[in-house]
């Protein structure tokens, strides 16, 4: 199976994102719901803080990819939801702490919003990747 990130000559290019990706027919899909700064006993992990939250949410996702027999490698898209006042350079600095040297990163949409599920949440992460 082949996956086919994409970064035209005419486009930014960028290490922490690929611009477009093709995947195969066949390929087995993971699709990771948004994941927060909640850890497993239920508690909000970095109140105040985007890069401590940042750092938690893809804790879970790194979790959940674990679970399907993936990892960061796998990831195809990444959707990063912050909150209108989170400081998008401290959640961007975590994902690129974890990710920064992947060979082929996967898409990245961010999104500034008004609120998330819970008061104190500054940033929620959700994912999809092909598994291996």
């Amino acid at each position: 199976m082949s996956i086919e990130h994409l970064n035209p000559d005419g486009m930014h290019k960028n290490p922490a994102f690929s611009q477009a990706i093709i995947v195969p027919a066949n390929a087995r899909i993971l699709v990771v719901g948004g994941q927060n700064a909640v850890n497993k006993q239920g508690e909000i992990v970095g109140k105040g803080d985007t890069a401590a939250q940042t750092t938690q949410a893809l804790d879970n996702l790194v979790t959940a990819l674990k679970a399907a027999g993936a990892g960061l490698d796998d990831l195809i898209r990444l959707g990063i939801y912050f909150r209108a006042d989170a400081d998008l350079r401290a959640g961007f600095g975590a994902w690129m702490a974890r990710a920064g040297a992947m060979k082929n990163p996967p898409t990245v949409t961010s999104i500034q919003v008004a609120g998330l599920a819970h008061p104190d949440f500054l940033i929620e992460i959700e994912a999809t990747a092909i598994l291996p």
